[in-house]
């Protein structure tokens, strides 16, 4: 990896995003429900939800795909940036990682 680039342009981390298949999760790290976001990024088979699988309560763990709106809404409410790692010819890096501004 060659460097790193810092993203806070929704349209920018949503087409990078996008090459690399990735979409938008919320894990709740709260010990209550809903009180504690933590964003992520979900990319490839990961982001397949499996609706065979057994209701549990919304903070027990494991991440919720959600829309963009929200996921951004959370992100500029917590003044968050996206680093993720410059391109190179031939590679699409899914290093990223959630930062405060």
């Amino acid at each position: 990896m060659t460097g790193t680039i810092t993203l806070t342009d929704h349209e920018a981390i949503r087409d990078w995003a996008a090459a690399r298949a990735g979409f938008p999760a919320i894990v709740d790290v709260s010990p209550e429900a809903g009180t504690q976001p933590m964003l992520r990024l979900v990319f490839g088979q990961n982001a397949y939800e499996d609706d065979d699988r057994p209701e549990r309560p919304p903070n027990a763990g494991g991440y919720e795909l959600v829309e963009w709106d929200e996921w951004f809404r959370i992100f500029d409410e917590q003044k968050l940036a996206l680093v993720v790692a410059a391109d190179e010819p031939g590679r699409r890096e899914e290093f990223h990682q959630i930062i405060r501004r």
